[in-house]
């Protein structure tokens, strides 16, 4: 089987996790495992160079996304990281809302 086909046999977080080789704590992934997967395929998605490579290097290549995407939620969270529209709908949102302290002061 090549690195492909394996990877049509993973469903889970932690299935990918394993199998890509990337350490994880269980509570990092238990709250954030739908964005870790979202960040992981945006990595993939974004990589241009992976035409041309071996199923060695694929595997580098893909572990090195995951755990990127991985550390991503372990240093912040989910509305930090803005991964899904609706969290992105928010920020903008919020921002839209913002008053300057210094435009309620008296001139």
């Amino acid at each position: 089987m090549s690195f492909k086909d394996d990877l049509e046999d993973l469903e889970t977080a932690e299935d990918f996790l394993r199998f890509l080789g990337v350490t994880y704590e269980q509570r990092v992934v238990n709250v954030n495992r739908l964005h870790i997967l979202q960040r992981f395929h945006d990595y993939l998605s974004a990589d241009t160079g992976m035409e041309g490579l071996d199923d060695e290097g694929m595997a580098a290549r893909y572990g090195a996304h995951l755990q990127r995407a991985y550390q991503d939620f372990v240093v912040s969270n989910a509305i930090a990281e803005k991964t899904f529209k609706v969290h992105q709908d928010e920020a903008k949102r919020m921002a839209d809302r913002f008053v300057p302290l210094d435009s309620l002061l008296p001139t």
